[in-house]
């Protein structure tokens, strides 16, 4: 049986990568707001802890060692991590319940591998490789 790597995006166009940006972007922009209802605030805040607890932050962005070079490349989840996908479903809820859009990706090759972990895999979108 084939991966099948999962990525969550919204209508907006990332300027390292190239592709559309993942959903913590949205996230973040849209706590930050302070626009939501108080109980939307919590459960978003809620859920960002608990990524920030429970995944890993990759060492590694781009191919290239130089640290110059953009951060071209972007995080998918692998479809094992079912608790981080639990979770980031409930982020998605409160998002398009907030008027943003996302968008739903599933791929089984996700461009150059810079960084994996057993949750996600990071990796540099390939020139044709469509999203």
């Amino acid at each position: 049986m084939r991966c099948v790597y999962l990525r969550f995006v919204i209508a907006e166009i990332d300027s390292d990568s190239g592709v559309e940006a993942g959903v913590f972007v949205a996230a973040y922009r849209l706590w930050r707001g302070n626009s939501l209802p108080d109980y939307e605030d919590e459960r978003l805040r809620d859920i960002m802890v608990w990524f920030n607890r429970n995944l890993r932050m990759p060492s590694r962005f781009s191919r290239s060692s130089r640290r110059s070079r953009p951060r071209s490349a972007v995080c998918w989840f692998r479809p094992t991590a079912r608790e981080h996908l639990a979770r980031a479903h409930e982020m998605v809820n409160i998002l398009e319940e907030n008027g943003v859009f996302v968008r739903r990706i599933k791929a089984p090759k996700v461009g150059y591998v810079v960084y994996e972990d057993e949750h996600q895999v990071v990796a540099e979108p390939v020139a044709d490789m469509t999203l």
